[in-house]
Protein backbone atom coordinates (compact mmCIF):
# COMPACT_ATOMS: atom_id res chain seq x y z
CA UNK A 1 0.00 0.00 0.00
CA UNK A 2 3.09 2.33 0.76
CA UNK A 3 3.80 4.31 -2.62
CA UNK A 4 0.68 2.81 -4.22
CA UNK A 5 -0.86 6.54 -4.16
CA UNK A 6 1.53 7.73 -6.21
CA UNK A 7 0.89 5.33 -9.42
CA UNK A 8 -0.72 7.27 -12.34
CA UNK A 9 -1.49 10.26 -10.67
CA UNK A 10 -2.13 13.04 -13.05
CA UNK A 11 -2.88 16.80 -12.42
CA UNK A 12 -6.49 17.76 -13.29
CA UNK A 13 -7.64 13.65 -12.90
CA UNK A 14 -10.87 13.47 -11.43
CA UNK A 15 -11.41 10.89 -8.51
CA UNK A 16 -14.27 9.56 -6.73
CA UNK A 17 -13.90 8.84 -3.24
CA UNK A 18 -15.42 5.79 -1.14
CA UNK A 19 -16.15 5.53 2.53
CA UNK A 20 -17.34 1.62 2.35
CA UNK A 21 -19.54 1.01 5.26
CA UNK A 22 -21.17 -2.10 6.44
CA UNK A 23 -24.70 -0.29 5.62
CA UNK A 24 -23.73 2.64 3.13
CA UNK A 25 -20.84 3.67 0.54
CA UNK A 26 -20.14 7.55 1.17
CA UNK A 27 -18.98 9.55 -1.84
CA UNK A 28 -17.04 12.26 -2.76
CA UNK A 29 -15.38 13.84 -5.88
CA UNK A 30 -12.80 16.03 -6.41
CA UNK A 31 -9.69 16.39 -8.97
CA UNK A 32 -6.06 15.92 -8.47
CA UNK A 33 -4.23 19.93 -8.31
CA UNK A 34 -7.45 21.42 -7.23
CA UNK A 35 -7.98 21.94 -3.13
CA UNK A 36 -11.62 20.78 -3.33
CA UNK A 37 -12.96 17.55 -1.80
CA UNK A 38 -16.93 17.62 -1.94
CA UNK A 39 -19.29 15.15 0.03
CA UNK A 40 -20.91 13.90 -3.16
CA UNK A 41 -24.00 11.72 -0.84
CA UNK A 42 -24.07 8.30 -0.03
CA UNK A 43 -24.81 4.49 -1.68
CA UNK A 44 -27.07 2.06 0.22
CA UNK A 45 -25.26 -1.32 0.41
CA UNK A 46 -27.10 -4.59 -0.94
CA UNK A 47 -24.78 -7.53 -2.27
CA UNK A 48 -21.60 -6.97 -3.04
CA UNK A 49 -21.30 -7.23 -6.84
CA UNK A 50 -24.30 -4.34 -6.83
CA UNK A 51 -22.28 -2.12 -4.67
CA UNK A 52 -18.96 -2.30 -7.06
CA UNK A 53 -21.49 -1.85 -10.16
CA UNK A 54 -23.14 1.06 -8.31
CA UNK A 55 -19.63 2.33 -7.14
CA UNK A 56 -18.31 1.73 -11.18
CA UNK A 57 -21.55 3.93 -12.29
CA UNK A 58 -21.47 6.85 -10.07
CA UNK A 59 -17.74 6.93 -11.13
CA UNK A 60 -18.92 6.74 -15.21
CA UNK A 61 -21.60 9.65 -14.08
CA UNK A 62 -18.86 11.79 -12.47
CA UNK A 63 -16.38 10.80 -15.54
CA UNK A 64 -14.20 9.63 -12.76
CA UNK A 65 -10.21 8.57 -14.22
CA UNK A 66 -10.04 7.27 -10.76
CA UNK A 67 -11.36 5.52 -7.55
CA UNK A 68 -9.81 5.94 -4.33
CA UNK A 69 -11.14 3.88 -1.50
CA UNK A 70 -10.14 4.60 2.22
CA UNK A 71 -8.63 1.19 4.44
CA UNK A 72 -9.70 1.45 7.94
CA UNK A 73 -6.04 0.52 9.35
CA UNK A 74 -5.97 0.10 13.18
CA UNK A 75 -2.79 1.96 15.07
CA UNK A 76 0.18 0.01 14.87
CA UNK A 77 -0.97 -1.60 11.53
CA UNK A 78 -3.08 -3.68 12.80
CA UNK A 79 -6.38 -4.99 10.52
CA UNK A 80 -9.54 -5.68 12.12
CA UNK A 81 -12.38 -7.75 9.80
CA UNK A 82 -13.80 -4.19 9.03
CA UNK A 83 -10.32 -3.95 7.37
CA UNK A 84 -10.52 -7.29 5.68
CA UNK A 85 -14.16 -6.53 4.13
CA UNK A 86 -12.60 -3.37 2.76
CA UNK A 87 -10.10 -5.05 0.99
CA UNK A 88 -12.34 -7.58 -0.20
CA UNK A 89 -14.60 -4.62 -1.68
CA UNK A 90 -11.63 -3.20 -3.01
CA UNK A 91 -10.31 -6.60 -5.12
CA UNK A 92 -13.70 -7.14 -6.37
CA UNK A 93 -13.43 -3.32 -7.42
CA UNK A 94 -10.18 -3.41 -9.22
CA UNK A 95 -10.94 -6.73 -10.63
CA UNK A 96 -14.67 -4.71 -12.65
CA UNK A 97 -13.15 -1.32 -13.08
CA UNK A 98 -11.39 -0.05 -15.82
CA UNK A 99 -9.78 2.55 -14.10
CA UNK A 100 -7.41 2.85 -11.05
CA UNK A 101 -8.35 1.99 -7.86
CA UNK A 102 -6.15 3.25 -5.58
CA UNK A 103 -5.79 3.01 -1.29
CA UNK A 104 -6.02 4.98 1.30
CA UNK A 105 -5.81 4.47 5.29
CA UNK A 106 -9.10 6.41 6.53
CA UNK A 107 -8.16 6.14 10.24
CA UNK A 108 -10.57 8.44 12.37
CA UNK A 109 -12.09 9.78 9.30
CA UNK A 110 -15.68 9.35 9.88
CA UNK A 111 -15.23 10.75 13.95
CA UNK A 112 -13.59 13.44 11.92
CA UNK A 113 -16.64 13.65 9.67
CA UNK A 114 -18.73 13.78 12.93
CA UNK A 115 -17.13 16.42 14.26
CA UNK A 116 -17.20 18.63 11.41
CA UNK A 117 -20.94 18.07 11.16
CA UNK A 118 -21.57 19.04 14.67
CA UNK A 119 -19.65 22.55 13.63
CA UNK A 120 -22.69 23.36 11.10
CA UNK A 121 -25.27 22.48 13.16
CA UNK A 122 -25.91 19.26 12.49
CA UNK A 123 -26.99 16.28 14.68
CA UNK A 124 -24.81 12.89 12.89
CA UNK A 125 -26.84 10.27 14.62
CA UNK A 126 -29.28 11.50 12.42
CA UNK A 127 -27.75 11.73 9.12
CA UNK A 128 -25.38 8.75 9.15
CA UNK A 129 -25.35 9.44 4.90
CA UNK A 130 -23.99 13.10 5.90
CA UNK A 131 -20.98 11.60 7.88
CA UNK A 132 -20.52 8.87 5.33
CA UNK A 133 -19.95 11.53 1.98
CA UNK A 134 -18.15 13.85 4.79
CA UNK A 135 -15.72 11.28 5.74
CA UNK A 136 -15.08 10.13 2.17
CA UNK A 137 -14.24 13.68 1.62
CA UNK A 138 -11.57 13.55 4.36
CA UNK A 139 -10.04 10.34 2.83
CA UNK A 140 -9.45 12.21 -0.60
CA UNK A 141 -8.76 15.00 0.81
CA UNK A 142 -5.60 13.08 3.26
CA UNK A 143 -5.07 11.21 -0.67
CA UNK A 144 -4.61 14.45 -2.18
CA UNK A 145 -2.28 15.80 0.03
CA UNK A 146 -0.42 12.00 0.01
CA UNK A 147 0.17 12.68 -3.52
CA UNK A 148 1.77 16.19 -3.23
Amino acid sequence: MPGEHRRGRRKGMRLLALDVGEKRIGLASGAAGLDAALPAGFLLRRRLGLDVQAVLDAAARRRADAIVVGVPIRPGGGESSQTRRVRGFVKALRRAAAIPVYTVDEAFTSFEAEGLLREVGLEPSRCRGAVDAAAAALILRRFLEMTL
